[in-house]
């Protein structure tokens, strides 16, 4: 049976526990904001005209600069310059924030309002080493909460006894030989590491 309605969810799921919907705040708290500081990677989901995006950035933990308790700064680094995100926050705006950390079952979610900057003096507070992110997206708060444990907990994602050999799956080279005809996948991965490597801010 396909679910089509609301009224189908809410029969088959019930209703959500109080604390479910108390845990939601319209700003950072303190505890929340103890998570954006602590985590060195997030996804960040955008929507926009042909569709939705969600993409990892990632750094070293507080990456993510708090502005104030309703504002969020996302630097954006150097990647592979689809710029998906950035397109649907230009035409949309609706953004959410996956805060992880590694070790932590927990996870934070805020979701908003985004706009790009690339002011001068934002940039700079993002310097590392000299270089600076093209541009810094500016998160407006409208909602915050944790999610529990459970989806960490039942993945073992923290767990090394379940991490996968890198060397099981295809390599960037591989995929992109297999979809680009002539394509020089044994170079692009011996290349790779130093590539990313320079790039990396």
């Amino acid at each position: 049976m396909e679910i089509t309605t609301v009224q189908q969810l809410v029969e088959l799921y019930g209703s959500p526990r109080e604390t479910s919907l108390a845990k939601e705040i319209d700003h950072l708290n303190a505890d929340y904001a103890a998570f954006v500081k602590a985590s060195p990677f997030i996804l960040l989901a955008t929507i926009g005209p042909d569709g939705t995006d969600c993409s990892p950035k990632g750094d070293a933990p507080g990456f993510v600069d708090i502005l104030d308790d309703r504002t969020l700064a996302i630097p954006d680094r150097p990647g592979n310059n689809r710029i998906d995100n950035l397109k649907n926050i230009i035409n949309d705006g609706r953004a959410s924030v996956l805060f992880l950390i590694p070790g932590v079952g927990e996870t934070l979610r805020v979701n908003g309002r985004a706009r790009i900057s690339a002011e001068p003096d934002l940039l700079a507070r993002f310097a590392v080493d000299g270089k600076l992110p093209k541009t810094v997206i500016l998160l407006a708060i409208d909602s915050v909460y944790f999610h529990c444990a459970k989806s960490i907990m039942r993945s073992k994602l923290w767990d090394p006894a379940g991490h996968v050999e890198r060397s099981s799956l295809p390599s960037a080279g591989q995929i992109l030989k297999n979809i680009v005809n002539g394509f020089d996948g044994e170079a692009y991965d011996q290349e790779l590491p130093e590539r990313a490597r320079k790039s990396l801010y």
